[in-house]
C-alpha cells in the first residue's frame, strides 16, 4: 500500500486476510500488535526458576521472545492462524489403558505440521503482496523465539488455558498456531474472555504433576520435554510416571471440558501414519535405525533421532504389562551400541524381574 493508505484500507485488507487464511485451511486467523511487556515479565520469572530444564534457547533468546520487532525488524503487527489436527484415530484414554500399546501425542502421528503451516503461511502473505505490492513480513512456525499463545489471544484467536495452552469454546485446543510478522499497521482484533472458571481437571490429571498451579508449567517434569527436550536419561523417578507415553503428552487436553468440541481435521497431511495410534511398544522397539529413519521421514518425530526413540520406547516397556513379548523385546536390545538406551533397557527389565 502508498504511504496515503488509509485506516479503512487497512480495516478492509484485514478482512480479506482473514478470508483469505480460511480459505487456505487455516480454521480462524486474528490480529495483534506487538505489546508482550506483561508475558515478557511472566518469561523472566519462569526462566529464573529453571522451569524450561535443558532448552536453554529459551534463555538465551531473552527478551527477544517478547520483542516481535527485535526478532522481525519494523514489525508492528502479527497475524496469528489457528489449523486444526486432530486425526481420526484411536481413542486417546483407551489406548493409555493398553500399557502394551504406545502412546504418541496426536500432532504427531501425521506428517510434520512445520512444513504444512509454514507453506500454508507463506501463501497467505503472497496473497496480500499480490493484492498491495511488496511488505515487509516474516513467517514462523514454532521455529523461533516467538511466543505463539500469547500472541494468539491477543489476537483474539482463544485464551490461555491453565494447561498453558491456547483453548477456544468452539474447537478445544487440538490445533497448531502460526504467525506472520509484519510491518502493516492493520486493525487489531480483541482478545476474549477465559472461560476455565474454576475447572482444575488439566491439573489434577497430569501424570508427573508438570502443572505446578494454573497457567505454570514445570518443563523438567513434563512428559512432552522429558521425551522429546531431554537429550539425556529420564530421571528415574519420572520413569514410572510416564506409562507408555513415548512421544509427547495429551492427557491435559483429554481430560479439557472444552475438547468435547474439537473438530476433526481435514488435513490428508494430519492422517495417521504407519499405525501410529495403535502400535505395539515391542513392534516399535523392534524396528531398525533404518526402519526409524525411512518410516519417520517426514514426521516430527524424526527429529528426536532413533537413539531417543528408543530410550523412550525402553521406559514405555519398562512399564508394560509383564509377558515373554515384552521381555524378549527389551533382552533382544539389551547390548544396545547406545549407552543411553542400554541404562534405560536395564531399568525396564529390572522393572520385570530380571538384571542384567
Amino acid at each position: 500500500m502508498t504511504e496515503a493508505a488509509t485506516h479503512s484500507d487497512y480495516a478492509l485488507l484485514a478482512r480479506k486476510i482473514k478470508v483469505w487464511g480460511r480459505e487456505l485451511g487455516f480454521q480462524a486467523v486474528g490480529i495483534a500488535d506487538t505489546d508482550l511487556g506483561a508475558a515478557e515479565v511472566r518469561l523472566a520469572e519462569w526462566l529464573a526458576a529453571g522451569f524450561h530444564g535443558e532448552m536453554d534457547y529459551m534463555a538465551r533468546h531473552g527478551s527477544k521472545r517478547a520483542r516481535p520487532a527485535e526478532l522481525q525488524h519494523g514489525t508492528l503487527r502479527v497475524i496469528s492462524a489457528r489449523m486444526n489436527y486432530q486425526p481420526e484415530a484411536a481413542e486417546g484414554w483407551s489406548v493409555l489403558g493398553a500399557p502394551d500399546r504406545a502412546y504418541i501425542a496426536r500432532y504427531a502421528t501425521g506428517r510434520d505440521y512445520h512444513k504444512v503451516l509454514r507453506k500454508r503461511l507463506e501463501q497467505l502473505a503472497q496473497r496480500v503482496e499480490a493484492e498491495i505490492g511488496a511488505f515487509g513480513y516474516r513467517a514462523y512456525t514454532d521455529s523461533a523465539p516467538v511466543m505463539e499463545v500469547e500472541l494468539a489471544a491477543k489476537s483474539g484467536l482463544g485464551w490461555r488455558g491453565k494447561h498453558t495452552l491456547l483453548l477456544t469454546r468452539d474447537a478445544g485446543s487440538y490445533f497448531f498456531l502460526g504467525e506472520i510478522y509484519t510491518d502493516l499497521p492493520l486493525p487489531t482484533d480483541e482478545p476474549i474472555t477465559d472461560h476455565c472458571g474454576s475447572c482444575s481437571k488439566c491439573l489434577a490429571v497430569c501424570p508427573t504433576g508438570a502443572i505446578v498451579a494454573p497457567y505454570r508449567v514445570d518443563a523438567r517434569r513434563c512428559i512432552s520435554y522429558l521425551t522429546i527436550e531431554l537429550k539425556g536419561a529420564i530421571p528415574l523417578e519420572l520413569r514410572p510416571l510416564i506409562g507408555n507415553r513415548v512421544y509427547g503428552c495429551d492427557d491435559c487436553q483429554l481430560a479439557c471440558p472444552w475438547n468435547r468440541y474439537a473438530q476433526i481435521s481435514g488435513e490428508p497431511d494430519f492422517r495417521v501414519r504407519h499405525g501410529l495410534d495403535t502400535a505395539e511398544l515391542a513392534e516399535l522397539f523392534a524396528w531398525s535405525e533404518s526402519q526409524f529413519c525411512d518410516r519417520m521421514a517426514g514426521s516430527a518425530i524424526r527429529r528426536i533421532g532413533f537413539e531417543r526413540w528408543s530410550r523412550n520406547l525402553a521406559v514405555g516397556l519398562g512399564n508394560a504389562s509383564d509377558g515373554a513379548t515384552v521381555v524378549s523385546a527389551l533382552g533382544s536390545r539389551a547390548d544396545d551400541p547406545s549407552p543411553l538406551v542400554r541404562e534405560h533397557v536395564a531399568w525396564a527389565l529390572r522393572r520385570h524381574g530380571i538384571s542384567i
